[in-house]
């Protein structure tokens, strides 16, 4: 399983994941009558909450387990895969393991609360939506910002692929 079957393996897995939560949006949408612009926000709840706990989920379990770069499993080779544009995700920093702590446990359940909350109408709708999107914020910031403070030297920017593809295309879950 070389680094091609990892790319590839990367692109189908968000691919899937991203079919899967537009399906799964646009059938909540119809189902429970909700406005055209909410059919749209659905779709995006279903990818977030997928991403959170089918990608996120399983490195947060390698990181706390050891490491992705000592992991052998199927999606540790995704992990590694993205590891190539940021090595903090491949040898646990504790940053980056503890924003992805809350990001799946925090992201993910506020993903589903809101998801719900637009299908049923609740009153608390706007307050949940503002505060996922305030976490989303806060997550890219904190996993980037430090990293340009002082000149990103566990990014990978000599390669395009790896800062606008993988950074930015891939895992763009913020």
């Amino acid at each position: 399983m070389g680094p091609c079957w990892a790319s590839g393996a990367s692109l189908a897995l968000c691919g899937a994941l991203l079919g899967l939560g537009w399906e799964a949006g646009r059938r909540l949408g119809r189902q429970w009558g909700a406005s055209r612009t909410d059919r749209w926000v659905l779709r995006w709840l279903c990818f977030d909450a997928l991403v959170h706990g089918a990608l996120e989920g399983p490195f947060v379990y390698l990181s706390l387990r050891g490491s992705v770069a000592k992991s052998d499993d199927i999606i540790a080779s995704l992990w590694k895969e993205y590891g190539k544009a940021d090595v903090r995700w491949l040898h646990s920093d504790p940053t980056i393991v503890s924003l992805e702590m809350l990001t799946v446990f925090l992201d993910g359940l506020l993903a589903l609360v809101l998801i719900y909350s637009i299908l049923k109408q609740k009153h608390y709708r706007h307050f949940i939506q503002i505060t996922l999107c305030v976490c989303e914020l806060y997550g890219g910031w904190m996993t980037f910002c430090p990293e340009w403070l002082i000149e990103s030297p566990n990014l990978n920017t000599s390669n395009w692929m790896y800062l606008l593809f993988h950074e930015f295309v891939l895992l763009n879950r913020r």
